[in-house]
């Protein structure tokens, strides 16, 4: 009667890694984002930096920023 040698280790560490592949997978799928959810995302702060730039004032001396020297 002779049986399959298994070497323990072998088994061990290969349990290990499909473990690890189990996690990764429902970690991708709780925290990833699609390409589309990320291009979206882009593109919404894209325009929103457009319509912030718009409405900067033209002049700095309006809103007091810019402060002409006094000659003495």
């Amino acid at each position: 009667m002779s049986s399959n040698v298994v070497k323990l280790n072998q088994f061990r560490k290969k349990k290990q890694r499909e473990d690890k592949a189990k996690q990764a997978e429902i970690n991708r799928v709780r925290h990833g984002r699609t390409q589309a959810e990320k291009d979206r995302e882009l593109a919404e702060r894209q325009r929103a930096a457009r319509v912030l730039e718009g409405k900067r004032l033209e002049s700095g001396a309006a809103s007091g920023d810019e402060v002409e020297p006094v000659e003495s």
